[in-house]
């Protein structure tokens, strides 16, 4: 018993020692087991990584790196989190821009490196978000026994799930959710799913986006997981797979949360044996009718059925769901609400935006007096009842973009009776002034109000008095409206301010000294799109929290004033489309936070990145945009190397020369546009596939040489301009294929040999070829045929010869689709456009293409995407005119004038109902012009000049009102304007002049009968008018006699004295 005293005694001493030195030492870094220091550097060699997130892996002390967590006392690897940190960011706007601007942020891999498994403590693993290519999940992974929580969703991983992961047995958390690979056939699947069952800890599955389809016995396997609380099971493929679960009583039990969202289901069998589910997402599935058995459901919580195609009525069971808290019927064909929805006394959440319901907002939903959150949005309302401001709770309130035009209270009124609202939206209805209201808010101590959204509405006038009571206003979205001027308001919290596209007139520096300067933590200011002149004011730089400024397209003048480089925390500043000249500002330099920096289409000149202005702030650059400006000089050698970070760089319309510096070829550019300067010599041939590259712009310049073909390399490449240079080469006989690249422009230059067979095979995603004006020989391959997505094709003023194929009818990218094929159709400024694969939005506005089109070149810009158009002009083509050209109903423009094309036009012409010009001129086409043709409504442009037609120009619709020179040089052609007079033309013509003179003379005498008849009018109203008078009225008729007795003896007096005088003479 003494010896067992004595070993506890010294085993208590051992402890409290330990304690002590681990409490003395806790600031010391933990040791490093060697073994798990390999592995870790083994993986890190394996990624790539271009942001170097893991440049802390060094040394060693591993357990002090970042990303990775030990165990306090063994110093072992427990935790490794990898997952990208914009997954975390909380807010839309930081996500996107996260997203957009810091995408080198995913590490990538070709595999997980087996070397992870030697790391046989590790409990945590989180690789998500990250990109390993496709690559299946390894193997090696299911030998990490200690794991009890893995993640690997959204990482891009591919094809069949490993069955090992069954040995895992610990594991609570298992992620495995929306890998898609690198193609659609390569996602994450699974045929047998057996080893799930051996989870018996399971209490987080996600399986969302794994292609389940062939799987049968789902359900009878998680019967196995007694301890599953949550599972998600989005867009699997499962729609005929749910079966018996009610026969399944342990997952029944247990289960709180499930979700079948995305699996195009028409039908949801019973589920009413689950009773322990809080949480049943059905979204976005194609459910015409609620399920009966949802009554059942008495401690449902949260119920999502948005997106579906759920229509009136309401079925009665689900008004016994008397706990649910929130509900999501968005994106339904709801157009009531039945009365009984006041039985929902819990109802916390309820969207019903983008519906079909119509009239003032339903006073069904007047007793939910819990509401904190209303979405009506995307509906056909058009009125607010003055009740709404019974909703004491109400923190978010959304009834944007429907048809309000009237409100029964004033926004005043309502916000004074909602002290919690949080959030308002009324954007994109028809309110004016009126309705905003002009007294001042009462009623709340302090008003909660953090967003508010009045934008794309009727507002005319300045903001009212009462938006200074606004103290914790934080968004102010005004945008599209017609405010003129803003009053003198300052809420103190306010960070963000949208006045975007209003009427604001006048200097900006009066309204933003008396206003938006005192607006000291504002955070983002627009201010663009309206009408402000003068130069921006030097008061601007007192808005030192400001992050976000955009004064984009104004008038403004001036220089960029100093002040502005005191905002240290900004991030990204917009001055485009102004009036500015004059240099960048030399404190520039102070703007180290600046990512995106665009002053566009302004005066600025200077040479570029010389000075310290630019020294500071080029590592940081995300996004740079110096077109249409006068600034010169040449790039620097070493651009590519202090510009690390630069995703889209944009110096077109500028006066650069120098030649091209080999660096950029290495940069991790999405965009690159260096067109319409003056750089020269050759472009360099380094360019790297770095994954991220988009387009590629170096047009109208003077850059010469060969075709550099490392610009085959770059995969993900989607436009590459290079026209109007001077490049000479035979195009290559063979190159790697551009699936994506959508736009390929190297006209006008002096490209030479045949257009390459492999075109097809190598871009099959391309919708504009462009390769005019320059000296390619041979015939027109047939493989151009297959480029099915095509909608411009340009090979105009080459040396082409051969016949035009006869397989272009299979250009469907240039045919209507079946939907559109009834419609009327419009020119292309309206027109639905032909059938094509979707390109990324929203680069199509940016691209600038040149197109010859009825005679004019113009650059095609914003409208592009709708352009539909085939030039073969100016070669030397033989042969007819193919039948199936006709087959192309989506074709605007035709021209394939200057040929030595014979035959004749096709009969069904008249089927290309979207054609608006069609040119022909200067070939050796005969016969007549087919009958069709006058049914082209939309042909405004036509010439057949310069041919050997036939027979009468068609004298119906268009036809009638051309000029008779678009059939200049067709000496068979005859009709009314022309030389040549069709037979009976003569006859019609002395028909039609003595037609004419019937009518003149027909005209004539109805002009007299109607002279006679109103003389004849005129004389009895006035006889009638006087005698009539007189005979009825005695008094007047005496009272007539008298006056002419009296003007009678008034003339014979003068009369007669006038003769008396000329006797006295």
């Amino acid at each position: 018993m003494v010896r067992y005293l004595i070993s506890a005694a010294f085993a208590v001493l051992f402890l409290f020692g330990e304690i002590c030195m681990s409490a003395n030492n806790s600031s010391m870094p933990l040791p490093c087991i060697q073994r798990e220091r390999d592995a870790l550097l083994n993986f890190k060699a394996s990624l790539h990584d271009p942001s170097n997130r893991l440049s802390s892996w060094e040394g060693n002390h591993c357990c002090q790196w970042e990303h990775i967590t030990c165990h306090d006392v063994t110093a072992h690897v427990v935790k490794l989190d990898l997952s990208n940190p914009c997954w975390r960011l909380v807010t839309q706007d930081e996500s996107f821009k996260c997203y957009r601007y810091e995408r080198l942020l995913f590490l990538s891999a070709s595999n997980v490196d087996p070397s992870l498994s030697e790391l046989e403590y590790l409990s945590y693993l989180d690789l998500s978000d990250n990109d390993f290519r496709g690559s299946p999940i390894p193997i090696s992974i299911g030998s990490m026994r200690s794991l009890t929580y893995l993640s690997l969703s959204e990482a891009n991983f591919g094809g069949k799930i490993p069955t090992n992961l069954g040995n895992l047995t610990n594991l609570t958390h298992l992620d495995l959710g929306y890998n898609y690979g690198i193609h659609a056939n390569q996602s994450l699947n699974s045929n047998d799913i057996n080893w799930i069952s051996k989870l018996g800890l399971l209490e987080h599955l996600d399986l969302s986006g794994v292609n389940l389809g062939g799987i049968h016995n789902l359900l009878q396997v998680l019967n196995m997981l007694p301890s599953l609380l949550r599972f998600y099971l989005a867009g699997c493929q499962v729609s005929d797979m749910i079966i018996p679960l009610v026969n399944h009583t342990n997952i029944a039990l247990s289960l709180q949360l499930l979700d079948l969202s995305q699996n195009n289901l028409n039908y949801v069998p019973s589920l009413s044996n689950m009773t322990s589910i809080e949480s049943l997402d059905l979204s976005y599935n194609k459910l015409t009718l609620f399920p009966s058995w949802f009554g059942e459901f008495n401690r449902l919580v949260n119920l999502d059925l948005s997106s579906n195609e759920l229509s009136d009525p309401f079925p009665e069971a689900i008004k016994n769901l008397t706990s649910i808290e929130s509900l999501n019927l968005n994106g339904n064909k709801f157009t009531t609400i039945p009365s009984w929805f006041c039985n929902f006394k819990k109802l916390v959440h309820l969207d019903l935006s983008l519906n079909a319901l119509v009239g003032p907002i339903p006073k069904a939903i007047r007793n939910l007096t819990s509401i904190e959150f209303l979405d009506f949005s995307r509906n056909h309302l058009t009125s607010v009842p003055c009740w709404f401001v019974e909703f004491k709770k109400l923190v978010h309130l959304d009834l944007s973009q429907n048809h309000l035009t009237h409100m029964e209270c004033s926004l005043s009124s309502i916000l004074t009776n909602l002290c919690q609202l949080r959030f308002l939206n009324f954007a994109s209805n028809i309110l004016r002034v009126e309705q905003i209201g002009d007294s001042k808010l009462f009623g709340c101590i302090t008003y909660d109000l953090k967003e508010l959204d009045l934008s794309y509405n009727e507002f005319r006038g300045s903001l009212p008095a009462w938006f200074g009571q606004l103290e914790n206003l934080v968004q102010l979205n005004l945008a599209s409206n017609f405010f003129y001027g803003l009053n003198s308001f300052s809420p103190g919290e306010l960070k963000k301010l949208d006045h975007y596209n209003n009427t604001f007139d006048g200097k900006l520096y009066g309204s933003f000294d008396n206003t938006i300067a005192k607006l000291v933590n504002l955070q983002w200011l627009d201010l663009s799109n309206n009408y402000l002149n003068g130069i921006i004011p030097q008061s601007i730089g007192e808005l030192v929290n400001l992050q976000e400024l955009d004064l984009s397209n104004n008038h403004l003048n001036g220089t960029i004033p100093q002040s502005l480089c005191q905002l240290s925390d900004l991030n990204f500043l917009i001055i485009s489309g102004n009036k500015l000249h004059g240099n960048i500002p030399n404190d520039f330099d102070k703007l180290v936070g600046l990512t995106v920096l665009d002053l566009s289409s302004n005066n600025l000149d200077g040479i570029i990145f010389v000075g310290k202005e630019w020294s500071s702030i080029m590592p940081h650059l995300r996004f740079l945009n110096l077109s249409y400006n006068h600034i010169n000089g040449s790039l620097p050698k070493n651009i590519g190397n202090i510009m690390p970070n630069l995703r889209e760089l944009f110096l077109g319309s500028n006066l650069i020369n120098g030649s091209i510096p080999n660096s950029l070829c290495q940069t991790p550019l999405y965009t690159l546009d260096l067109s319409k300067n003056k750089l020269s010599g050759e472009i360099p041939n380094c360019w790297m596939d770095t994954g991220y590259w988009e387009e590629i712009n170096l047009s109208s310049n003077k850059l010469s040489g060969v075709f550099p073909s490392s610009f085959w390399n770059i995969s993900s490449l989607i436009w590459l301009h290079l026209n109007n240079n001077n490049l000479q080469q035979r195009l290559p006989m063979s190159i790697n294929a551009l699936e994506n690249l959508l736009i390929l422009d190297l006209g006008e230059n002096q490209l030479s040999g045949n257009i390459p067979s492999w075109i097809a095979n190598t871009f099959p995603s391309l919708q504009i070829l462009r390769m005019r004006q320059n000296m390619l020989t041979g015939s027109i391959p047939s493989q151009i045929c297959q480029l099915s997505s095509l909608k411009i094709l340009d090979l105009s003023r080459n040396i082409l010869e051969g016949s035009i194929p006869l397989c272009l009818g299979n250009l469907t990218g240039m045919v209507l689709r079946n939907s559109e094929s009834n419609l009327n159709i419009s020119p292309i400024s309206e027109a639905p456009t032909a059938s094509t694969a979707e390109a990324p939005e929203p680069e199509w506005s940016k691209e600038d293409v040149k197109q010859i089109i009825k005679g004019r070149e113009d650059d095609y810009i914003k409208i592009l995407k709708l352009v539909v158009n085939m030039d073969l002009s100016e070669n030397k083509l033989v042969g007819s005119i193919p039948n199936g050209i006709t087959l192309l109903n989506g074709l605007h423009f035709l021209n394939l004038s200057y040929n030595h094309l014979e035959g004749e036009i096709p009969e069904m012409i008249g089927d290309m109902k979207s054609l608006e010009s069609f040119d022909v001129s200067h070939n050796q086409l005969s016969g007549s012009i087919p009958n069709s043709m006058p049914s082209l409504t939309s042909l405004s442009h036509i010439n057949l000049a310069h041919n050997n037609f036939s027979g009468p120009v068609p004298q119906a619709n268009q036809f009638l009102t051309y000029n008779s020179s678009v059939y200049a040089d067709n000496p068979y052609l005859c009709g009314h304007e022309l030389p040549n007079k069709c037979p009976g033309d003569e006859s019609i013509e002395v028909t039609r002049s003595r037609g004419n003179e019937d009518k003149d003379d027909k005209k004539d005498k109805v002009e007299k009968v109607l002279f006679y008849f109103v003389v004849a009018v005129g004389l009895a109203t006035g006889f009638w008018g006087v005698i009539g008078v007189l005979l009825l009225k005695k008094n007047w008729r005496h009272a007539y006699f008298r006056w002419v007795e009296d003007t009678m003896d008034d003339i014979y007096v003068a009369v007669v004295l006038k003769l008396a005088k000329l006797k006295k003479k």
